[in-house]
């Protein structure tokens, strides 16, 4: 990527493939070959220049992936040939490549059994929807309100939800999302794009006194969730999919209403945890996705040389499902 650009057919149009060195590893630094790394809405945001993760350019995109450790620092020689799944905050790599390099404290070591395409969707859309159940079950919500819900952070929730007995009500923007939703269970569904659509959001948040919601849209939509749920409720902003600033907030509402908005941000819930607690519940998810209990979506896999192809057919239809750069 060698500049960013608001534009985003033209941030995509804009990639090229080209060589790079690969530098030095610092000490507790491992090195990556790559097997599969998908797009996320993040990396969309991130090269239009909209996501709080800014390279200097020429950058090489791509937060998250999964490989074999071909090289380590001093101190975390213990990955090498280790398969890994990982997040890639350094400044001068990024997983759309041959090799990324990334701090060992980002690699989640994968177990046996575990399918390259689903490793390569590991480290941040389970452990998401994981934290933001736990978010649920510590503030003991019987029920949330999901948008984006034809997402896979969003179905990650509903199952999650499903086992620790919380009831989820999912808001989806195209009606084709509506029967998928309903054969995977879910049963309060509501329409975006329908006319009576804050009406109807009000009626089942107060319906089934929800008072916890989870948004990854933002935009206008952060104001309607809030506005619709019942006093002494909290919205948890986690995405940006509207790629703009929240909006149609009611004062009042907040004020008389004693309602939140607070951000849930992934690294930060990363460092509250203790490694072994963050081990043990990478090993619970690893399991549910080694059994199938827990699946991305793939809908297709690409080499880097056709990036701008699978970009393009990614942004057409996000909830078909993830695609996978395979160098």
């Amino acid at each position: 990527m060698s500049e960013y650009n608001s534009n985003l057919l033209r941030a995509i149009i804009g990639l090229k493939v080209a060589e790079t060195d690969i530098r030095k590893l610092r000490e507790n630094e491992v090195l990556v070959k790559t097997e599969a790394a998908p797009c996320n809405p993040s990396d969309i945001a991130f090269i239009r220049g909209g996501y709080n993760v800014r390279k200097n350019p020429p950058a090489v995109p791509g937060f998250e992936g999964t490989g074999i450790v071909v090289d380590t620092g001093i101190r975390v020689a213990k990955f090498y040939g280790k398969r890994v799944s990982a997040f890639v905050r350094q400044d001068d790599s990024g997983t759309w490549s041959e090799y990324f390099i990334t701090g060992a404290r980002d690699c989640i070591l994968v177990k046996e059994g575990m399918e390259t395409d689903q490793a390569a969707c590991l480290a941040i859309n389970p452990f998401t929807a994981w934290a933001l159940v736990e978010i649920a079950l510590m503030k003991k919500s019987p029920v949330i309100i999901q948008n984006a819900s034809g997402g896979q952070v969003a179905a990650f929730i509903r199952i999650l939800a499903m086992q620790n007995g919380i009831e989820v009500i999912d808001i989806v923007r195209k009606k084709e999302h509506i029967e998928s939703l309903r054969n995977s269970g879910s049963k309060n569904i509501i329409d975006m794009s329908g006319e009576n659509f804050k009406s109807e959001l009000h009626q089942l948040a107060h319906q089934f006194d929800a008072h916890l919601a989870f948004d990854a849209v933002g935009g206008g939509m952060t104001g309607i969730l809030l506005n619709a749920l019942p006093g002494f409720s909290e919205v948890v902003l986690y995405g940006g999919l509207a790629g703009g600033g929240i909006s149609g907030i009611d004062p009042a509402d907040i004020i008389f209403g004693n309602k939140k908005l607070s951000g849930f941000n992934l690294s930060d819930w990363k460092k509250q945890k203790c490694q072994v607690d963050f081990d043990e519940i990478s090993g619970t998810i690893q399991d549910m996705m080694i059994s199938h209990g827990l699946k991305t979506l793939i809908q297709g896999t690409y080499p880097l040389t056709e990036a701008t192809e699978a970009l393009k057919s990614y942004i057409k239809s996000m909830s078909a499902g993830k695609i996978l750069f395979k160098p």
